[in-house]
C-alpha cells in the first residue's frame, strides 16, 4: 500500500515539474480549458441569475403564494374560434363572486379584487400620459406583498365608504409631488381632488410593463367614477407556501360549486398563480441552458485536442526518460499512467484557474451592471468534471504511445 501511493505522490512530483519546466507551453496549452471552464461556470451563473431576477420581479408584481382568477387569462395563445367561445361562455366576476370564495375557500388567507384602467393624469399644469388607476379591495397590499415606503396602503373603512383617498406608485409620485412628502396632498383622478395616503417602493419596470405608473383607490370610489368595470379579478393568497397548490384547488371547487358548474364541465373562468409561473420560468432558462451549455463546452473540447498534442510533444521530447525508466523496471502500466497523470494534472489546473476566472468575471459584472450572477455548484462540478475528463481522455493516446515504446530503442535517441 505504501508503495501503491508513493508511485502516485513521485508521478504527481514528476508531472509538476514537468509541467514547471515549461510555463510559458503550459500556460499556452491551459488557455483553451481556461477559457472553457470560464465560460461554462459564466454561462452557467449568467442562466441561474436569470431565474432569480425573473422570480424576484414575478414576486415583486404579483406576490408571492398569489393567485389570481379572471373572466379569461392567456387569450394570446388561443384561437380566435376558442377566443369567442370563452366570451360567450364565461361569465363576468362579480363582488358576489369574490365574497363567496372568501366565505368558501377555507385555506385562503385573504381573498380581495382588482379592476383597472388606463388613465391620463393632470394637475397645475402637469401631464402623465398613460397611467393605470386600480380600483382595489383593503387587503390587496397584503396579497400583492406591496412596500409602502411613505404613509399606508387603503384601509377597509375607506373601502366601505368610498372614500376620495390614493396610493400613488413612485413614477407618480416623482411627477407631480418631486422631492416632497406627497401624504396629505391631493391629486385628481377621474377629475376627483383625492387625498393621498401613501407612496407604493418603486418597482422599476417589469418585463416592459412600467408598473411605477399605477395608482390604487378603492373599489367602491372606482365603480363612482367609472361604473361598473367590463372585467374584475379575484385575488388570493394561500396560508400557507407548502400546502399553496390544496389552496388553488380549493378556490376553483369553490368558484365551480357557485357557477354549478359540475363533472367534467370546464372551468368558465381562468385562474393563473405564480408557482405556475415559476415553473414556466423554470422551464425557460432550462430550455436556455441546454442550448448554450453543449456550445461553451466544445471551447472544452478544443482545449483538449491542444493537451492531447502538447503531451504528444512531451513523449517525443522525453524519449530517453522513458527508455531509462522502464531499463531501470518501470512497467507499461507505470509509465501509461505518469502521463496520463501529467495530463490530468494539467487540465485540472487549468479548470481552477478557469473557475478563478468566472468568479472575477461574475462579480465584475454583478458590481457594474444590475444584472444578477449566480455561481451554482451544478455548473461548477460540470465544468470541473468535463475538464478533468477531458485531461484523461486527451492523455489517453500520448500515455499509451509512451508505454509502447522500446526501452532499447529509446535510450539511442537523444
Amino acid at each position: 500500500m505504501r508503495n501503491f501511493y508513493s508511485f502516485y505522490a513521485e508521478a504527481a512530483r514528476i508531472a509538476l515539474q514537468s509541467i514547471l519546466a515549461h510555463k510559458l507551453r503550459a500556460f499556452l496549452t491551459l488557455i483553451g480549458i481556461i477559457i472553457g471552464v470560464a465560460s461554462v461556470v459564466v454561462v452557467g451563473a449568467a442562466i441561474s441569475g436569470l431565474n432569480t431576477y425573473v422570480i424576484e420581479k414575478v414576486s415583486k408584481m404579483l406576490g408571492t403564494n398569489h393567485f389570481m382568477i379572471a373572466r379569461m387569462v392567456s387569450a394570446g395563445e388561443l384561437s380566435e374560434e376558442e377566443l369567442e367561445k370563452r366570451n360567450r361562455r364565461n361569465p363576468k366576476l362579480q363582488i358576489a363572486d369574490m365574497e363567496w370564495l372568501k366565505e368558501h375557500c377555507q385555506s385562503c388567507s385573504a381573498v380581495g379584487a382588482q379592476v383597472g384602467r388606463g388613465t391620463n393624469f393632470e394637475q397645475d399644469g402637469k401631464r402623465f400620459l398613460g397611467g393605470i388607476v386600480f380600483g382595489v379591495t383593503a387587503n390587496m397590499g397584503e396579497i400583492e406583498d406591496k412596500t409602502i415606503t411613505e404613509g399606508r396602503f387603503l384601509q377597509q373603512g375607506e373601502v366601505e365608504r368610498g372614500q376620495l383617498v390614493v396610493v400613488l406608485g413612485a413614477d407618480i409620485k416623482d411627477k407631480f409631488f418631486p422631492d416632497v412628502d406627497a401624504v396629505g396632498k391631493e391629486l385628481k383622478v377621474g377629475g376627483l381632488p383625492m387625498r393621498v395616503i401613501g407612496v407604493e417602493e418603486r418597482r422599476g419596470p417589469i418585463f416592459g410593463e412600467l408598473v411605477d405608473k399605477h395608482v390604487y383607490i378603492p373599489i367602491t370610489t372606482f365603480a363612482r367614477i367609472y361604473g361598473r368595470p367590463p372585467d374584475m379579478q379575484i385575488h388570493g393568497k394561500g396560508a400557507a407556501p407548502e400546502q399553496f397548490q390544496l389552496t388553488i384547488e380549493d378556490a376553483r371547487t369553490a368558484l365551480r360549486n357557485y357557477h354549478k358548474l359540475v363533472g367534467s364541465e370546464e372551468d368558465d373562468f381562468g385562474l393563473v398563480n405564480t408557482e405556475e409561473l415559476t415553473g414556466q420560468i423554470d422551464q425557460f432558462t432550462g430550455a436556455i441552458a441546454l442550448v448554450v451549455t453543449p456550445i461553451t463546452l466544445i471551447s472544452l473540447v478544443v482545449g483538449g485536442i491542444v493537451v492531447m498534442n502538447i503531451m504528444l510533444v512531451s513523449v517525443t521530447e522525453r524519449t530517453f526518460e522513458i527508455g531509462l525508466r522502464k531499463a531501470l523496471g518501470a512497467r507499461r502500466t507505470q509509465i501509461l499512467l505518469q502521463f496520463l497523470i501529467e495530463s490530468a494534472m494539467l487540465c485540472a489546473v487549468g479548470g481552477i484557474i478557469g473557475l478563478l476566472l468566472a468568479a472575477g468575471v461574475s462579480w465584475l459584472v454583478s458590481t457594474l451592471t444590475p444584472i444578477t450572477m449566480t455561481i451554482t455548484l451544478l455548473y461548477v462540478l460540470l465544468a470541473v468534471g468535463v475538464s478533468s475528463g477531458i485531461g484523461l481522455i486527451a492523455g489517453i493516446y500520448p500515455a499509451f504511445k509512451a508505454s509502447r515504446l522500446d526501452p532499447i530503442v529509446a535510450l539511442t535517441r537523444t
